[in-house]
């Protein structure tokens, strides 16, 4: 299992907008691709326009490939990509301890 983090800053204004499509946008799309298992989403308490997507993937492969170079990547974005502030920050993690 693999984890990508995606850091997203959104423009001040747009919290309930972009909650909303962010929440239709991986049920309707990334829930759909290859290798996904769930996902998280977690807002910023101290700076509420900051959020973090949490994904979980079976492999590095089913994200980056899979998922990243097909049509369904453009269509994800946009949902969310008109309300980004600048581009988001991304990383994966696999599991040390548990």
């Amino acid at each position: 299992m693999v984890l990508e983090i995606a850091d997203l800053s959104i423009l001040p204004g747009k919290n309930a907008e972009f909650e909303v499509a962010i929440e239709a946008g991986v049920k309707e799309v990334i829930s759909k691709a290859k290798g996904f298992i769930g996902f998280k989403v977690q807002k910023g308490i101290e700076n509420p326009n900051r959020y973090l997507l949490m994904i979980e993937w079976e492999t590095l492969e089913n994200h980056m490939v899979d998922f990243r170079e097909s049509p369904e990547f453009a269509q994800w974005r946009s949902y969310v990509g008109p309300y980004f502030e600048k581009p988001p920050a991304m990383e994966h993690f696999e599991l040390l301890i548990s």
